[in-house]
C-alpha cells in the first residue's frame, strides 16, 4: 500500500503540471486582461499600468511568464493577486478553510441522511415508505441548488430561526468557544442542506439499488440460511458490498463540492474559495485563477486516492499491487 500511495503521489506531479498549463494558456488566449481595465480608470495614468505590466514579466512571452510562475510554484509562492493586491497564498488561506467547512458539513449530512434512507427504502421495496422516498428523491434530483438556498433564505427570513447569509454573527469575537462553534454552525447550515439535497437524492438512489442487488446474492440467502440475526446479515455483510461503489463516487465529490459551491457561496454571501474563483475569473486575475484551479485539481487527486485506499481496506478483494 504504501509504494501504490507513493506511484500515485508521483502521478500527481504532472498531472498538475498539465492542469495549470491548459488553464494558464486558456486565461491568456481569451480577450482582455485584469489592467485593460484599469485603463478606463483615469485616476491611474499609463506609466503606472505599465510598470505592473513589466514588473510581473506579462509584456513577456506566454511560455516564458509560465515557467517564471512555475519557478516560483516550487518556491510554495502562487504569485500575486491584481485584484486584491497581496500575495495569492494570504487571499487563499483563509477562503479555503471556509470552502472545507462547509464541505465537510455537505459531505456529513448527505452521507449520513442518504445511506440510511437507501438501506430503508431497500428493505421496504415497493412499500409506501419505499414509494414516498424515491418521489422525494426525485423531486431533490430536479431542484437546483440555488433554487433550494434561495427558498431556505426566504424560510429564514420569514422565521427568524438562522441567520440569511455570511459566516459569522457581528458579536462573533466576543463568544466563548462553545459558542462560536453553535454559530458558525448555525450559518453553514441552509449553505450545507442547499448543497446537499440533490446529492441526497443521487445517492439515496444508488444505495438502494445496490442493496438490492447484494440481498439477493447466494451468500445473502446462506447466511440467513444458517440462522444468523438479520441485523447482522444486514449491516455486516450486504453492507460492506454495497457500499463499495459509494466509496468511489467520494473521491469526485470533493472536486464537485468545491465547483458546485460557487454560486451558494454568493447566494449566501460564504466567503469561501468557490466564489473567489468566480471573482478570479471575471476579474481576468490570472495567478489568483491558476492557485485556484490548482487547489481544484489537488482535491479531486487526493479524494481519488483517499477513496481507493478505503476500498482497499473496506474490501479484503482488493489489493493494489
Amino acid at each position: 500500500m504504501f509504494r501504490y500511495i507513493v506511484k500515485r503521489l508521483i502521478i500527481t506531479l504532472p498531472l498538475l503540471l498539465v492542469m495549470s498549463l491548459l488553464t494558464f494558456i486558456l486565461m491568456q488566449k481569451t480577450s482582455g486582461s485584469f489592467y485593460d481595465t484599469l485603463k478606463l480608470n483615469p485616476q491611474i495614468s499609463p506609466e503606472t499600468i505599465e510598470r505592473y505590466i513589466k514588473l510581473y514579466q506579462l509584456d513577456k512571452p506566454l511560455f516564458v511568464q509560465y515557467f517564471s510562475w512555475l519557478k516560483n510554484l516550487f518556491h510554495f509562492e502562487f504569485g500575486y493577486s491584481f485584484f486584491y493586491n497581496i500575495p495569492v497564498v494570504n487571499v487563499i488561506g483563509g477562503r479555503l478553510w471556509n470552502t472545507f467547512i462547509l464541505s465537510f458539513a455537505s459531505l456529513l449530512l448527505t452521507w449520513a441522511v442518504a445511506i440510511p434512507l437507501g438501506i430503508y427504502a431497500a428493505l421496504h421495496r415497493n412499500k409506501i415508505a419505499d414509494r414516498v422516498i424515491q418521489f422525494t428523491s426525485y423531486i431533490a434530483l430536479s431542484s437546483p441548488s440555488f433554487f433550494v438556498a434561495m427558498l431556505l433564505l426566504f424560510f429564514a427570513s420569514q422565521s427568524g430561526i438562522l441567520p440569511l447569509g455570511g459566516m459569522r454573527s457581528a458579536n462573533y469575537d466576543d463568544l466563548n468557544v462553545i459558542q462560536k462553534f453553535f454559530d458558525v454552525l448555525s450559518h453553514v447550515l441552509i449553505p450545507a442542506l442547499a448543497l446537499s439535497i440533490a446529492s441526497i437524492g443521487a445517492l439515496q438512489r444508488i444505495m438502494r439499488g445496490n442493496m438490492l442487488e447484494v440481498l439477493g446474492q447466494q451468500y445473502i440467502l446462506t447466511a440467513r440460511a444458517k440462522g444468523l440475526p438479520e441485523n447482522r446479515v444486514i449491516y455486516s455483510h450486504a453492507l460492506r458490498n454495497a457500499i463499495n461503489p459509494l466509496i468511489t463516487i467520494f473521491g469526485y465529490e470533493l472536486s464537485g463540492l468545491l465547483s458546485g459551491a460557487a454560486l451558494l457561496e454568493i447566494i449566501c454571501s460564504w466567503p469561501g474559495l468557490g466564489a473567489l474563483m468566480l471573482t478570479a475569473v471575471r476579474s481576468k486575475d490570472i495567478y489568483l485563477v491558476m492557485a485556484s484551479f490548482l487547489m481544484s485539481g489537488l482535491l479531486l487527486i487526493i479524494g481519488n486516492l483517499l477513496a481507493d485506499i478505503l476500498l482497499s481496506r473496506l474490501d479484503p478483494r482488493i489489493r493494489h499491487e
